[in-house]
């Protein structure tokens, strides 16, 4: 990202960027026992949650960016997550969002959050909805919708060169 793209992402995440009201931490995340792709480890990592349904064309929009960085950034300390919270009937079938996962190279442990439990928690209203963690544990921006690949990329660059 040159520098004047990252000065315009920046722009957009005071502008765009905020917490969600009351998260609790990664906590109420933790704290299911309903995984895909195995648990998470986010121990010391900045945390990508992303609130998503797998048949939402919006929130296919976003796993690419996901992916690259879940690729370029791990080794950074790094860690996404999902949230699958589904809007249709055919979405709340274990095995047809685990099928949709592979088919969408979505490699990173998902939370099944049919009930909306984490949905609530989280206070999201829209999907897809990135939640950002730093390294603490604590919320430090939400970003709502898709095409904010820029946005999304600074926050995680931003997460990571905090120590």
């Amino acid at each position: 990202m040159n520098r004047r793209s990252f000065a315009l992402a920046c722009a957009l995440i005071f502008a765009c960027g905020g917490a969600a009201p009351s998260s609790g931490g990664l906590g109420p995340l933790l704290g299911t026992g309903n995984w895909l792709n195995g648990r998470p480890d986010v121990r010391g990592k900045v945390v990508v949650v992303d609130v998503f349904t797998v048949d939402c064309i919006n929130c296919q929009n976003v796993v690419p960016t996901l992916r690259r960085l879940y690729a370029d950034e791990r080794s950074k300390g790094l860690a996404i997550v999902g949230i699958h919270a589904p809007e249709t009937p055919a979405e709340r079938d274990r095995s047809y969002v685990a099928d949709s996962l592979a088919r969408q190279g979505i490699v990173w442990p998902v939370a099944v959050d049919n009930n909306f439990n984490l949905w609530n928690a989280y206070g999201v209203g829209a999907w897809p909805t990135q939640l950002f963690f730093d390294r603490r544990g604590r919320l430090r921006q939400t970003v709502v919708g898709d095409s904010q690949d820029a946005v999304v990329s600074a926050i995680v660059s931003m997460l990571l060169a905090e120590k």
